[in-house]
């Protein structure tokens, strides 16, 4: 019984680790989930103005109906990326389970899953910035707005 009780006391201290990255994983999905908010709230906005506008006016709607959709395949491809690599450290914690209870060798699977997850962790994180680069990119004030021939 003793023996049993330790076992599963090591399991779940090896489990901390891809549990700590489940956890920062949700959190990241959080943040991309209030990103994607914002930006379907003002693509809508701008859905709104498209109809109403013309000539320069309009040509600014279509051009930041472009960004925007462009950020919302970014992050929602963020989102899948991470929720895969949430779904493997799910796995990689049952391979640790079942490795201790069962002894069937399993470490190695219960590794390489966890080197996957982050691997998707890692591309999610690349898929996020090309999003906050893409944001700042579209946030540019234009130079007619920045006098810079004036000095102040």
């Amino acid at each position: 019984m003793i023996e049993t009780g330790a076992m599963i006391a090591q399991t779940i201290q090896l489990a901390l680790a891809p549990v700590f990255v489940l956890v920062a994983i949700g959190s990241i999905i959080g943040t991309l989930t209030q990103r994607l908010g914002r930006v379907v709230d003002r693509s809508r906005e701008l859905q709104r103005l498209h109809g109403k506008t013309e000539g320069a006016e309009h040509d600014m709607v279509v051009r930041e109906i472009r960004q925007l959709d462009r950020r919302i395949d970014l992050i929602g491809s963020a989102l899948r990326t991470l929720v895969q690599s949430g779904l493997i450290i799910g796995v990689t914690v049952v391979l640790l389970f079942a490795e201790e209870f069962a002894h069937i060798g399993l470490n190695p699977i219960a590794a390489g899953t966890f080197i996957l997850a982050i691997g998707l962790l890692m591309w999610a994180l690349v898929l996020f910035l090309r999003e906050t680069r893409e944001a700042t990119e579209a946030l540019r004030i234009p130079e007619s707005y920045l006098e810079k021939e004036r000095t102040l």
